[in-house]
């Protein structure tokens, strides 16, 4: 009545409202302390054991199978075929600690123990001594080391060193600013609340008392009841609680337990007095308000019957509505469903007898290739079977057979490609230009296999063609080879795979490789033929016949008219693997082109330039060929090639530096007569025109006169005593010849074979530096006198080499640059070599002076001032100045000349200098000094004489220089 009371009033105070709860709590302990009076009275009732669980407090059962159902998948683990019982405390069971039991002994052991158990412990409380610490880990912790102190300590709560846990950076640090916004907020509330408690005097709190009814109950507080009864959940199921509200119940019936039983009753009866009467107390206060709640229950029970008597006026009203027009409407609406349900079954009968036409259907289809249909026509019917057909009896084989049949043309479309690709690419080999521009044959058959294939994404039929290709290229070779041993004269027993002649010569084995490439381009074009097909029908079944596809079917290739049923990612993978079947079948030929181009080949023969040009000609017509059929460039072959070019570069330069080491241990060096034919070679390598090669004949004829192996005048082609370059005399040896036809030769040949280029090129400066070499250990090192059987080495000799070396470094950037043109990395050798050159032209001009400086010195150390003039000494240095001038004159260029004179003559003023100070002869004017005037004038005329200087150097200054120490 308390809470009718204050729903019906809403302006009751707050006084009131506390009343309320209050009473309610009152109301509450009196049915607690009801229910423990009739516990109390009939001692059968008690606690059961499965309706709760200790470990899972929200957990509440209804019955007990529940709580068994519970402790099976909460409490209880599985160790292989046992069950081990965890319900207690830390997870191990007092009844069952460790051992595992079958299925039906832990459902007994959870029905005796757990289930029907009269009375159950509490779960003991954590305390400190629940804690516990594990020795071992104690004794083996590996960031504490060695402990030295470890068996002196005693065993508790210090035997482990506490560790100071710093804190947590995920919690922030709670000062007292944090609650300024808590205290001004409550701080308000709290200064009001203080205010009315003040307001409140003694005389308003006394006549607040008088007005309060004075009773014998009223004078009892709630104090006097316990705690325990006042709570809003008194669960007298725990057994704790239990315990505080009958403390001194026990299992015997003694006397004694009966009358403390009576008093613990007659005490909750007391209890129940007195909140009833404060109940009574608190419902009196509120009387008004309960009259006020019966004097609006009238008004609302005449409202009530008002409002009934509209409601039956309406459903009157509904029920004329209902026989007038909803009756006829229904039944109408019944008749069109009933029309409606006819329809569709008239259609399902349709549809039926539609199905039933599938089978003979797709024998017509498959009849006229129409794979694509015929597998539309499967899925549409097993969608219709699946979907609208359900449940049909007529119909329930026919899926399967439709799976059986589906299966059958997924065969049928494999058999039928293969032996399509079996019959195209065996059709009998033409020539590659007379091929048409189809050269696909029953292209509008390809087009409904490969569709039929993709409908099924049966995609396996790239890497079916790539294998039957690979078949097809491996015969045609093997035959090609059959058909060259068959025609040549020699037994030849093949090995392998049928690719290995090693008994053909050259010619032979270079029209076999001729005629196989011509085939293998033929294959591949009808290999890129077929694979064109496949990836237009490819674009067409993804919906993406886009310019490319429409200018191919107009070109004859006849796409089926069909939706869009391939994937993008379906596309994409097709058209990867069409991709990677061009580059995998071309890598093929490359391959088996590779087996016939193999080291092996030309070990029995030699090749020449000529089948070296054929073979690279070859080679690098069938590698153009195949990376425009893939698009890929296959380096395999060209490898090949390069390899057998190698070897015969690697002779060739051998061949060519044998030579040259056999005429420089031969060399007699000395001057030579110039052909005319090789001053033509010289004119065109100094034009860097390298393509007419040097005439074997001039070769053989040039050999022989170096040798000296022709007696006649009238063999000897016609020659010149010098070699004109850029207008300049050149005397030179006959090596030096040689080594020039040499370098013309290995010019032509990177002009005819380009992937020979960088080979030749490192090669020319091999044979470079072993001229240079060689010449310096001949001539300078005088090896020559040993080997050619030369008296002694001239400064002629020494001129004739400087002359060969200068020929030869104006060569250099002439075939520094040919040989760029080809392979720009391999020309850095050039500079090392003209280094090379340039110093041992310096070791020559330091050799030549200084056996004139050695000669002059001996001069003048015997040299002594007194007549006669010209002294002897004089007389001596004039006639070495002389014999050199005319060793060195007609071969070395006026400058040279003027350079090695200019050094002689400085170090003939040095020696001069150290005699005239020797013999202390001083620029006084007396004999002496007209002496040594008198033998310079004689020196200075020899060198006019001869030119040896330039003009203004051969002037009188020394008469004056010469005294200046």
């Amino acid at each position: 009545m308390a809470t009718t009371q204050n729903k019906v009033n809403p302006l009751t105070s707050g006084d009131d409202v506390a009343d309320v709860t209050k009473n309610s709590t009152h109301i509450g302990a009196t049915k607690q302390l009801s229910s423990a009076s009739a516990l109390m009275t009939n001692p059968t009732l008690h606690t059961r054991c499965w309706e709760t669980c200790y470990y899972c407090p929200c957990e509440a059962f209804k019955t007990s199978a529940d709580f068994v159902k519970h402790l099976r998948e909460r409490h209880c683990t599985r160790e292989g075929g046992s069950y081990v019982c965890r319900y207690g405390f830390n997870g191990v069971c007092p009844s069952l600690p460790l051992d595992g039991v079958s299925d039906r002994d832990y459902d007994a052991h959870v029905a005796k123990y757990h289930v029907n158990q009269l009375t159950r412990e509490l779960p003991p409380e954590w305390s400190v001594f629940s804690a516990a610490q594990n020795l071992p880990a104690v004794l083996n912790d590996p960031s504490r080391g060695k402990q030295s102190n470890l068996f002196t300590k005693k065993w508790g709560d210090h035997f482990v060193e506490k560790t100071h846990i710093p804190p947590t950076p995920r919690l922030p640090e709670i000062t007292y600013a944090d609650f300024d916004k808590y205290i001004t907020k409550i701080g308000k509330r709290y200064r009001r609340h203080e205010r009315m408690c003040a307001q409140q005097t003694p005389a308003a709190l006394a006549e607040r008392e008088a007005k309060t009814p004075t009773s014998p109950t009223h004078t009892v507080s709630l104090s006097a009841i316990p705690e325990i009864f006042l709570k809003e959940q008194l669960n007298l199921n725990h057994p704790a609680t239990f315990a505080l509200v009958f403390p001194s119940v026990g299992a015997s019936a003694s006397e004694e337990n009966k009358q403390t039983g009576r008093l613990l009753q007659e005490q909750l009866s007391h209890y129940l007095d007195i909140v009833e009467v404060k109940i009574a107390h608190q419902v009196s206060q509120k009387s008004a308000a309960f009259f006020h709640a019966m004097t609006s229950q009238d008004a609302i029970m005449a409202e009530m019957k008002e409002a009934a008597h509209n409601v039956r006026e309406l459903r009157a009203s509904l029920r004329t509505l209902h026989q007038s027009a909803v009756i006829d409407s229904f039944r109408v609406m019944r008749f069109a469903q009933r029309r409606q349900n006819f329809d569709e079954m008239l259609d399902k009968l349709s549809l039926m007898a539609t199905v039933h036409k599938t089978q003979p259907m797709l024998q017509l289809l498959l009849g006229t290739q129409d794979y694509v249909a015929a597998l539309d026509l499967i899925g549409t019917t097993q969608e219709i079977l699946t979907q609208e057909l359900i449940g049909i009896h007529c119909f329930k084989h026919l899926p399967m057979q439709l799976t059986e049949m589906e299966k059958l043309i997924d065969k049928m479309l494999t058999t039928e490609f293969e032996r399509y690709a079996t019959a195209d690419l065996n059709r009998p080999l033409c020539d590659v230009l007379n091929e048409t521009e189809s050269v696909c044959a029953e292209e509008d058959k390809l087009v409904c296999i490969v569709m039929g294939l993709l409908r099924k994404k049966n995609f396996s039929f790239v890497t079916s063609y790539k294998d039957e290709a690979i078949v097809t290229i491996r015969a045609i070779i093997k035959q090609l080879v059959i058909e060259v041993i068959a025609s040549s004269d020699a037994e030849v027993c093949l090995t392998g795979a049928g690719e290995e002649a090693q008994s053909l010569s050259i010619s032979e084995w270079i029209a076999l490789l001729k005629k196989a490439t011509v085939a293998l381009l033929t294959v591949l074009q009808r290999i890129r033929a077929v694979t064109g097909i496949m990836r237009q029908t490819t674009d067409a079944a993804a919906g993406r016949c886009g310019p490319a596809a429409s200018g191919a079917q107009e070109g004859g290739v006849n796409l089926i008219d069909s939706e869009a049923f391939l994937t993008a990612a379906d596309h994409a993978n097709v058209t990867e693997r069409l991709d990677g079947l061009l580059i995998a079948v071309c890598n093929y030929c490359h391959e088996r082109c590779v087996n016939l181009v193999s080291t092996q080949s030309l070990e029995r023969a030699v090749a020449t330039a000529d089948d070296i040009e054929q073979l690279t000609a070859i080679v690098n017509e069938f590698s153009a060929g195949c990376e425009e059929i893939c698009g890929a460039a296959s380096v395999p072959l060209k490898v090949a090639a390069k390899v057998q070019a190698s070897r015969f570069a690697n002779r060739f330069h051998a061949e060519h530096k044998q030579k040259l080491g056999l005429l420089l241990d031969s060399e007699r060096w000395r001057q030579v007569d110039i052909p005319n034919e090789f001053q033509k070679i010289i004119d065109r390598m100094g034009a860097q025109d390298f393509q007419q090669p040097v005439s074997k004949s001039f070769a053989e004829g040039l050999g022989t006169t170096l040798n000296g192996h022709s007696s006649g005048s009238s063999a000897r082609p016609p020659a010149n005593p010098v070699l004109l370059v850029e207008g300049k005399p050149f005397t030179l040896v006959s090596a030096a010849l040689l080594l020039v036809q040499m370098l013309s030769d290995y010019c032509h040949c990177a002009t005819r074979l380009p992937i020979l280029a960088g080979y030749l090129s490192r090669n020319v400066v091999d044979l470079l530096r072993t001229f240079n070499s060689r010449s310096c250990q001949l001539v300078i090192g005088a090896g020559a006198m040993r080997v050619a059987g030369l008296k002694t080495i001239t400064s002629t000799n020494l001129a004739l080499v400087s002359r060969a070396l200068q020929l030869v470094l104006w060569l250099l950037p002439k075939i520094k640059a040919h040989f760029a043109n080809y392979d720009a990395n391999a020309v850095s050798g050039f500079d090392s070599i003209e280094k090379d050159f340039h110093s041992h032209i310096k070791e020559i001009e330091n050799k030549i002076y200084s056996i004139v400086t050695e000669r002059v010195s001996a001069q003048l150390e015997q040299w002594d001032a007194r007549p006669p003039i010209p002294s002897q000494t004089f007389r001596n240095i004039s006639r070495h100045l002389v014999k050199l001038h005319e060793a060195i004159a007609p071969i070395l260029p006026e400058q040279q000349i003027h350079s090695i004179y200019g050094i002689v003559h400085r170090n003939f003023k040095d020696k001069l200098r150290e005699q005239l100070l020797k013999l202390n002869i001083i620029n006084n004017g007396g004999p002496q000094h007209g002496v040594v005037t008198s033998e310079l004038t004689f020196y200075m005329e020899t060198l006019r004489t001869l030119k040896a200087l330039p003009p203004m150097e051969l002037s009188d200054d020394i008469l004056e220089a010469i005294w200046s120490f």
